[in-house]
């Protein structure tokens, strides 16, 4: 049974689970041992082998009398998370050498959601530092390489959990989305990644980038997967996120199969100019074409402020980050410098060592448009544009049910291929970061194989508390094709 194991969905493995045809223990086993094997591929940062195993061996327990109590769907069935939520028996980073070897007293409520389902942890995933990238690049533990191409980007931030889900080390993972980090690094890997509503996953425990941005979701295999997965991890968190929705938790598999009859799908004109990719545009016009298929109607129509989304992420983003990373001094926790002269030098020394180039760029950014004399130019600015995208949306919406389009404009790129150019990294997210603006779900499911046979990413945007509905668009191209069950050569 170990040889298949890590070729099975979440779906698959939670129904041999629950059937007794595998056990917990030996599943957690089995992926520990993978994950140790393929360390080279820089997915994982740490690992806590005896808590992985006694939570596998509980899970065994409950699977045992599960005839007398109502079993968790995703009882036994392992998930690695992103290590931008902290966690009381794993080292929690941030992916940044300010927060090396930090132990968090308490685990954040999405890491404790799942584990309430009886998921089995195995470790924690890297990250671009503080979330702050679209590469995976800037982690101050090293870069992941990208399973499909080890030459190659996995995207960021949420590399690591893409890549760990795309070599099968996990069969599924934690990410967060500011601008895109969750549906980016889904589509350079191949793998289905959805971002939800703002407000609808807790914040709480998450380590914080940019507050009005920030959203948990999943990373796996399959829609039906991330489906599982999110219907565990959102819920009201009101007493210690403020920004949760008041929602009850919601199955949000309970419409995976529905029929796409008559559904019209939006096709913005701006997501389809002169910087898409013809071969990621192929794949695209493909799977638009197997939705027709399936019964669905293209509809086009206009984001008209797609391009103003960069400058104005690119401003509001940063001037949250300079207030929510103030915290990091060296007075409280994390790292301090070892040698200073005062109070003021420690800060200095401090900020510099701990933080990366592309954490102090964003600083410095974002301190400057919330400086005295530029916050009305720019950040209120930024913040009026960003209401603008939002109403773009939503007359958008008047025509048809959900967007479609790609994820990023190429593939994954060469490993330090844009390093001397940070703006060129922006440019990658030109097509994810409306729906962050505008607190829309989103999601990313491979579609295809472009240049170089690296996988291309289809994008579904919904409407505000949509997730369900995207998930059964998913799920029904994923019925008819078979891209979600690509992997990578060697894995």
């Amino acid at each position: 049974m170990n040889t298949v194991l890590h070729d099975l969905t979440v779906a698959q493995l939670a129904s041999l689970l629950r059937a007794r045809k595998v056990s917990a223990l030996e599943t957690a086993q089995h992926f520990l041992a993978r994950a140790h094997a393929t360390a080279a591929l820089g997915a994982f940062l740490d690992f806590n082998e005896e808590v992985t195993l006694r939570q596998a061996r509980a899970a065994d327990v409950a699977l045992a009398v599960g005839s007398a109590t109502p079993l968790a769907a995703l009882l036994g069935v392992p998930v690695a998370h992103k290590d931008i939520f902290v966690t009381r028996d794993f080292v929690s980073t941030a992916g940044s050498k300010m927060l090396a070897g930090y132990c968090s007293p308490f685990d954040a409520t999405v890491v404790a959601n799942l584990a309430t389902q009886g998921m089995v942890t195995l470790g924690k995933l890297n990250c671009d530092e503080f979330a702050m990238g679209s590469s995976n690049e800037n982690s101050a533990f090293g870069a992941v390489t990208n399973p499909w191409d080890r030459s190659r980007v996995p995207g960021g931030s949420s590399g690591g959990s893409a890549a760990a889900v795309a070599a099968r080390l996990v069969p599924a993972a934690t990410g967060t989305d500011t601008g895109g980090s969750i549906r980016q690094p889904a589509s350079f890997c191949g793998v289905t990644g959805i971002k939800p509503t703002y407000g609808r996953a807790s914040r709480y425990g998450m380590v914080a980038f940019a507050s009005s941005l920030d959203q948990a979701g999943p990373l796996a295999r399959s829609a039906e997967d991330c489906a599982l997965l999110l219907s565990s991890m959102c819920g009201p968190d009101p007493d210690r996120d403020s920004t949760s929705l008041d929602l009850p938790a919601e199955d949000f598999t309970r419409s995976l199969s529905d029929s796409l009859a008559g559904l019209r799908i939006g096709i913005p004109k701006e997501f389809f100019g002169e910087g898409l990719a013809p071969d990621v545009r192929a794949a695209i016009d493909a799977a638009l074409k197997e939705y027709e298929k399936l019964g669905a109607r293209l509809v086009p129509i206009s984001l008209p402020r797609t391009e103003l989304s960069i400058p104005v992420y690119y401003i509001i983003a940063p001037a949250e980050a300079s207030s929510n990373l103030s915290r990091f001094d060296g007075v409280k926790f994390g790292h301090r410098a070892a040698h200073y002269t005062d109070l003021t030098d420690m800060y200095k020394k401090t900020r510099a060592e701990g933080f990366g180039d592309e954490v102090k760029r964003r600083i410095m950014i974002g301190t400057y448009v919330l400086s005295h004399g530029y916050y009305d130019a720019y950040y209120l600015q930024a913040q009026k544009i960003r209401r603008m995208i939002a109403d773009d949306f939503q007359q958008a919406f008047k025509l048809c049910d959900v967007i479609a389009g790609p994820v990023a404009p190429t593939v994954a790129w060469k490993l330090g291929e844009k390093n001397d150019n940070p703006v060129a990294n922006y440019l990658a997210d030109i097509f994810t970061l409306p729906a962050s603006l505008a607190g829309l779900p989103g999601m990313s499911l491979p579609v295809g194989l472009g240049a170089a046979r690296m996988p291309v990413g289809l994008q579904l945007i919904g409407n505000y508390l949509q997730e369900a509905r995207l998930l059964n668009l998913a799920h029904r191209l994923q019925q008819a094709t078979d891209w979600h069950l690509a992997k990578p050569e060697g894995f």
